[in-house]
């Protein structure tokens, strides 16, 4: 499906949540479907992660310390200072920004870095190890820099990390396998796989119907949230992305490679966020509301940056040959 397409049909889900959410009955129920959504949604991104490959994450050391390196301890600090420099005083929105940037995307990233001719299968074969990591960080993070905002039960933390990421990631790789074992890569790939993108797209779509009805009010008395959010979010995009690109033409990368870099490490998780956040924080749905926002200033930037570079392609200085995922 086109990514453009995708922003809007986001932007119809917001819409319909809103407009359903000034029903009383809908606006008081529709917060216990978010969850059981999201969670539906990530078995189908965990389904697609083949867990075994998790070594070929490693075969390139130097892309995949890179990506380690930018996305789990440069973009976590960054993030935080673009939050206190400009989201002092709102700890809802600096929290749902830091949950933002911290959980690198592990689908359509691969798409945007299609779209920009980068080279896919080494960005694929990092996958499995963003995947484990944001998993395993998420709560450190959560601890770290949300805990100087607001209190934050540990119990609770982990109680809804086992309950919203590990039961659909287990599920999904007890299905894998034994759906593997039964009838194979191929069948999985034809009959299961090519689905899955549509399906994850529909079930993040409802939980934004439910979400913005359930809390579609709240945005109305607070307009200003999407410019608030405009100014760091368009930042944290713009540096990262300039930053790689000096870094890959310093370490003399190849531009397919180097545009594997970038969108490996610009393209947001805001889904997983959104599952943890419905659960760690059911008081502040404000926070939701930063994550759900995410993806509508996200994928138009996206496919700007694809098309830059694309642009900047034919003057890129040829450094040497493309790396192999492995």
């Amino acid at each position: 499906m086109n990514n453009n397409l995708r922003s809007v049909i986001i932007l119809v889900s917001v819409a319909v949540g809103i407009l359903i959410g000034q029903i009383d009955f809908i606006s008081s129920n529709s917060a216990f479907l978010i969850e059981p959504f999201l969670m539906i949604m990530l078995f189908g991104v965990f389904l697609q992660v083949d867990l075994t490959g998790l070594k070929n994450s490693f075969k390139n050391v130097r892309f995949a310390s890179l990506t380690v390196l930018i996305n789990f301890i440069w973009t976590p600090l960054f993030a935080w200072f673009l939050a206190s420099l400009f989201l002092t005083g709102e700890p809802d929105l600096q929290i749902g920004f830091l949950m933002l940037m911290v959980t690198p995307c592990t689908d359509w990233y691969l798409l945007f870095t299609d779209m920009a001719k980068g080279n896919v299968s080494l960005g694929a074969a990092q996958l499995p190890l963003n995947l484990i990591l944001q998993i395993v960080l998420l709560p450190v993070y959560l601890l770290i820099f949300a805990g100087s905002v607001v209190d934050i039960e540990v119990l609770t933390l982990l109680k809804s990390i086992l309950t919203v990421l590990l039961i659909p990631f287990a599920l999904a790789n007890i299905f894998r396998y034994i759906y593997l074992k039964k009838y194979g890569e191929k069948s999985l790939e034809e009959k299961i796989l090519v689905h899955n993108d549509n399906i994850q797209f529909i079930f993040l779509n409802l939980a934004i119907v439910a979400m913005f009805a359930s809390q579609g009010r709240l945005l109305l008395q607070n307009p200003e949230l999407l410019l608030i959010m405009l100014i760091p979010v368009i930042l944290f995009f713009a540096v990262n992305f300039i930053g790689v690109q000096l870094l890959g033409r310093t370490l003399k990368m190849s531009y397919e490679d180097t545009t594997a870099l970038n969108l490996t490490t610009l393209a947001r998780n805001s889904p997983l966020s959104l599952a943890i956040a419905v659960s760690v924080f059911p008081d502040h749905p404000m926070i939701s509301l930063v994550l759900v926002i995410g993806p509508l200033i996200e994928l138009p930037i996206l496919t700007i940056i694809a098309r830059v570079l694309l642009w900047i392609r034919p003057r890129y200085k040829v450094f040497g040959k493309k790396e192999e995922a492995g």
